[in-house]
């Protein structure tokens, strides 16, 4: 006679199958919650980084470009330039500032070997797009800018962005290549990243000077805990399933004796 296989009950199998599906989502919200301490440290050390930088004496041109062509970070960092503004061919870049709807004023700043580097001088209300409406703050002659040196944007950075309107001369993102094109300047001419201009007053108060953004988000650590918190709640309600499924009594047990 074949001896009849051991068949395992399906509430054991059930038993197991949510033993692991638990464990899988315990390591999944560790992990993630792992992964939010680690990007918490490195942000830290980003804006701990970007506050020297800001602080720092500001450095030559040169040695910026020297920065970024070995391939360091440029961004944040102090730079003084002197040159010529091209006022004729200034961009203007869609933005708020102190509440107030407007554009930032983006000019090409020509230097003594005939390049081209954009300044972002600074921030104009809505109905002073025009520069004829500012005629005081279109400086003549030699200029020196200190600033901030900020990266170009190879793409635009979201779908949700609008495309640059260049016939009307707003752009909804930073794209270097097309503000140099819309402005007549050859490519070769263009110094490869912006440089944001400081809070200097310019004659007649605009545009108005240092109006870069340092408020990058740091959540991280609340993500962390939400997600630590998750797993530590998942932890205790399948104890407390456990608990309570030992305590119940077994249908053996519980069924009426003949």
């Amino acid at each position: 006679m074949v001896e009849e296989r051991k068949r395992v009950p399906r509430g054991r199998l059930g038993g197991i199958a949510r033993l692991l599906l638990v464990v899988a989502a315990l390591g999944v919200l560790v992990s993630l919650g792992t992964w939010q301490m680690q990007r918490l440290q490195w942000k830290e050390g980003l804006l701990t980084a970007i506050a020297e930088r800001r602080t720092a004496p500001p450095v030559s041109l040169k040695e910026i470009e020297t920065m970024a062509a070995a391939g360091d970070d440029i961004d944040y960092r102090t730079v003084r330039v002197s040159g010529v503004y091209d006022h004729g061919k200034e961009r203007h870049f869609f933005a708020t500032h102190e509440g107030r709807t407007g554009y930032y004023v983006f000019t090409p700043l020509i230097l003594d070997d005939g390049r081209a580097l954009f300044v972002n001088r600074g921030f104009v209300p809505f109905e002073k797009k025009d520069a004829s409406t500012r005629p005081e703050g279109q400086v003549a002659g030699t200029v020196t800018v200190n600033g901030l040196a900020r990266p170009r944007l190879l793409e635009k950075p979201s779908s949700l962005v609008p495309d640059n309107d260049i016939a009307k001369n707003i752009f909804y993102w930073k794209d270097l290549d097309a503000m140099a094109d819309a402005a007549g300047i050859a490519t070769e001419r263009i110094v490869p990243f912006f440089v944001d201009a400081d809070a200097s007053g310019n004659p007649g108060g605009l545009p108005t000077g240092g109006v870069t953004q340092f408020d990058l988000p740091n959540n991280h650590l609340q993500y962390a805990l939400t997600w630590y918190g998750l797993a530590a709640a998942l932890v205790a309600v399948s104890g407390v399933y456990l608990y309570r499924r030992r305590r119940q009594p077994t249908r053996e047990n519980s069924a009426p004796h003949v």
